[in-house]
């Protein structure tokens, strides 16, 4: 795959929070023409070891928000000592779910291609640099409906799914269509319809769901955990007081179960 460097003014204001800290970390930019979805995507890579993460941003977001928002700033002693290695991976929320032009199903085409893309060619990325087998799918608000949306359908991939302030019904984003295409990226009615087959793997995966108790999704994240634990889906569900769905909580989230529900850190 052909890979193209960050323009160098852009990698140094990437590093600053982390130099400021006397931290050096690994961070890496990568850019190639994706199979998948007959575009360029770019990506960027944190840390030179341990569990592969890959980070969904929020909705229609962009590879480097988690960035941005100094999430790795939070990290930075998991990604100093080799504990995870991160992959923040781009969206194309604006050619799927949020494409009003396009019809529900042309958007769920878009969505499956994306999954393509992530298990077809950023995971053997990932695994071409790192040998860790352990693997997580991790996100905050869309970026956690695409961690579950992913981790349902390939829960051969993945060992843990962090998804925090998600929702995870997108038949609000079709109208209320419903089809073959549209199941397969909705994840709770994905999971209401799994024989014991792919039961058996997504219930030996590690699920973390996190939500405020005043987040209007509060009501969805309850059937969902639900529809888990009727297909026997052990979980952790959390509920956090108040509204809890913007980035100072979400960095706390993060610190909390990067290492699993019951961890400190």
């Amino acid at each position: 795959m052909e890979e193209e460097r960050i323009p160098l003014p852009l990698l140094e204001a990437g590093m600053c929070s982390l130099k400021s800290k006397g931290l050096a970390m690994n961070r890496e930019y990568h850019k190639w023409h994706s199979q998948s979805l007959g575009r360029d995507m770019e990506l960027l890579v944190f840390g030179h070891a341990g569990a592969r993460v890959v980070v969904f941003p929020t909705q229609s977001g962009r590879f480097f928000d988690w960035e941005n928002r100094r999430m790795f700033d939070t990290l930075s002693r998991h990604l100093e000592n080799g504990w995870v290695q991160v992959y923040c991976v781009d969206s194309v929320d604006p050619e799927s779910w949020d494409n009003a032009h396009a019809s529900p199903r042309d958007r769920a085409q878009r969505h499956l291609q994306y999954h393509d893309y992530i298990i077809n060619e950023v995971i053997p990325f990932s695994k071409s640099k790192n040998d860790n087998s352990y693997a997580m799918a991790m996100g905050a608000s869309m970026g956690a409906y695409h961690a579950a949306s992913i981790a349902l359908r390939f829960p051969e991939h993945f060992n843990r799914m962090i998804a925090m302030s998600g929702i995870y019904d997108i038949r609000a984003w079709t109208s209320g269509h419903d089809d073959e295409l549209i199941y397969q990226g909705n994840p709770i009615e994905f999971i209401r319809g799994q024989d014991n087959g792919k039961l058996d793997q997504i219930r030996n995966m590690d699920m973390i769901i996190a939500i405020g108790k005043d987040d209007p999704a509060i009501e969805e994240n309850r059937r969902f955990s639900q529809s888990l634990w009727d297909k026997g889906c052990w979980h952790a569900y959390r509920e956090w007081d108040g509204f809890a769905h913007d980035w100072p909580y979400w960095h706390e989230m993060l610190l909390l179960y990067i290492g699993g529900a019951e961890s400190k850190d």
